[in-house]
């Protein structure tokens, strides 16, 4: 197998594998490695290292091993690494170009090989898909290489005859330790129940005295029920086309950004100014029809909307993405890029059925839905924050590839008008909000108040 190594990068005659910025320590035989595993893992993120580019996922996929700058075995190979990860953490697209102007700026591009490397590491790799299979042979070798360095540390220690028995086996039980916590793959051994148990008194107390542990929804009884919004755990909102889910999920959104929620809502239908003129409606209490046709704003409304600036729009901690394509992965990218800037406490994402997920050609659509269903709920972990996902509804009413869905949400609230068929409807202007699934409690449903020309709901007046 040839991995395409300049001269200057070949071992030196005196068994020193690093270059002269310092490398690995020298063995006496050619320790465990794999150059060419090495290299297609820095091409797998020259590659994909852009948030628009359809295989970004491989990209967040190989990163996502733990794979760390010290874990190649050839200097120039950490230093690369170490440029992809500070572009990444930037939020700029990681490829050939970005990542040899990085290195430029930090003096360290003509160590690597120059530009011409970068595009022989990009050569090197199959296919950018295996990224996270090459980061772990590198990884592999890494760990290896670990268990050879504290072999030799102990023997070193032994032969010297320093010290007593006692210390002999601090050390030995010291890099065992070390070696076994290093191991690739291997977690810390998750908490004892007695740990817990403070924390658990601690929120007991809390819910007891009446606080809410999730972020509001902006409705009472919807609160109530649900103890509010989870960090980690999903809302799937499901409705069909023109009952209001949208306008259900914004109203939400700005509930939660009202209280200091990061709030970041992606939109697949509506542009950002269609979703300002509904937050403007909603708040400023406009007839959404005088925001969008011509002449329709009296003097009040202009002084309305004047005083929504400084009032609203300008401390809301609320994001709105629209996005130029429809994947999943520019949605992860860009709450990453939230997450990153000030932090997300709630991702709203409308529709779950137009987020494009890539897949093979013989998947069906219920497959690629259950990709999405499941990148938001990793997402949500990996955050710490809560996510919204709209879903469209069936004429039968039934939630559409809803399976895999259902199955990653911890709450299901499916929007019900009675009078969307029957206009002389007994219940004319009552919305239904029937929780379907709830973990932590019980389902029910609750009614609110349909005030749609000021693009709201809101809750149902009392007594």
């Amino acid at each position: 197998m040839s991995t395409n190594i300049p001269a200057q990068f070949y071992d030196a005659p005196d068994g020193d594998p690093g270059l002269d910025d310092g490398g690995p320590p020298a063995f006496a035989q050619v320790p465990p490695q794999d150059l060419h595993a090495e290299q297609s893992v820095l091409g797998t993120f020259l590659l994909s290292g852009s948030p628009g580019n359809a295989s970004y996922r491989f990209f967040t996929e190989t990163l996502e091993t733990g794979i760390r700058a010290e874990e190649y075995y050839r200097p120039a190979h950490a230093t690369i690494h170490r440029a992809v990860c500070h572009l990444h953490s930037a939020g700029e697209p990681v490829d050939a170009v970005t990542v040899t102007a990085e290195l430029t700026r930090v003096g360290e591009l003509a160590r690597v090989g120059g530009p011409s490397y970068l595009h022989t590491c990009i050569q090197a790799v199959p296919t950018a898909a295996n990224g996270s299979h090459y980061a772990e042979i590198v990884r592999a070798k890494a760990y290896r290489r670990a268990v050879i360095g504290a072999a030799q540390r102990i023997l070193e220690y032994a032969y010297s005859e320093e010290g007593n028995e006692d210390e002999v086996r601090d050390l030995v039980e010291q890099q065992l330790t070390e070696i076994i916590a290093g191991t690739p793959g291997l977690h810390e051994a998750p908490p004892l129940v007695g740990d817990l148990y403070l924390d658990f008194v601690a929120d007991l107390e809390d819910i007891q005295n009446g606080k809410q542990m999730g972020l509001t929804y902006g409705y009472e009884d919807l609160n109530t029920i649900t103890s509010g919004m989870q960090p980690g755990n999903v809302t799937v909102v499901a409705a069909q086309s023109g009952v209001g889910k949208s306008t259900f999920a914004l109203n939400v959104a700005v509930a939660a950004a009202k209280t200091g929620a990061k709030t970041m809502f992606t939109s697949l239908e509506m542009s950002a100014n269609e979703l300002m003129q509904k937050i403007t409606a909603a708040d400023g209490k406009l007839a959404l029809h005088h925001l969008t046709h011509k002449g329709a704003l009296t003097a009040e409304g202009w002084d309305t909307v004047t005083r929504l600036g400084p009032e609203l729009f300008r401390t809301l901690p609320l994001r709105v993405y629209r996005p130029d394509g429809a994947s999943l992965g520019d949605i992860a990218s860009a709450a990453r890029a939230s997450a990153r800037a000030d932090g997300l406490d709630l991702l709203v994402v409308d529709y779950a059925q137009l987020v494009e997920v890539e897949q093979s050609r013989n998947a069906s659509r219920e497959q690629a839905v259950a990709s999405v269903s499941r990148g938001l709920k990793n997402l949500s972990t990996q955050l710490g924050c809560h996510v919204i996902v709209l879903s469209q509804l069936n004429d039968d009413g039934l939630m559409r590839e809803s399976r895999a869905i259902k199955n990653d949400a911890s709450v299901v609230i499916k929007v019900e008008r009675p009078d969307a068929d029957d206009k002389e409807s007994a219940r004319s202007g009552e919305v239904d909000l029937v929780i379907e699934k709830n973990r932590f409690g019980p389902t029910g449903c609750v009614t609110v108040a349909a005030q749609l020309h000021y693009s709201r709901f809101v809750d149902m007046p009392q007594g």
